[in-house]
């Protein structure tokens, strides 16, 4: 379990605490939150036995024209800190 956290931890460092100034407690515990959502939820990982999230992988596109259209949506948390990437439909 020590080195779960110690990988948690040194990922969350890196990705937050080290771009981020910290006003207060009320901002560390706000920006945990969303980290910790960020972590469990959006950020692509693997989980026990190299397994991967429920959803299903795209399918490959072939197609050039379709590669064109592809639109594609970013969503800052925490002011830009953390970003994530969707598919537009």
């Amino acid at each position: 379990m020590n080195a779960i956290m110690e990988r948690w931890i040194r990922n969350c460092r890196r990705d937050l605490l080290d771009r981020t100034l910290i006003w207060n407690q009320q901002h560390l515990l706000h920006a945990l939150r969303e980290y910790e959502h960020f972590y469990n939820t959006h950020r692509p990982h693997q989980g026990i036995a190299n397994a991967r999230p429920p959803q299903p992988p795209p399918q490959p596109t072939t197609d050039q024209a379709a590669i064109t259209r592809l639109h594609i949506r970013q969503r800052q948390r925490l002011g830009g800190i953390l970003n994530e990437y969707h598919h537009a439909v």
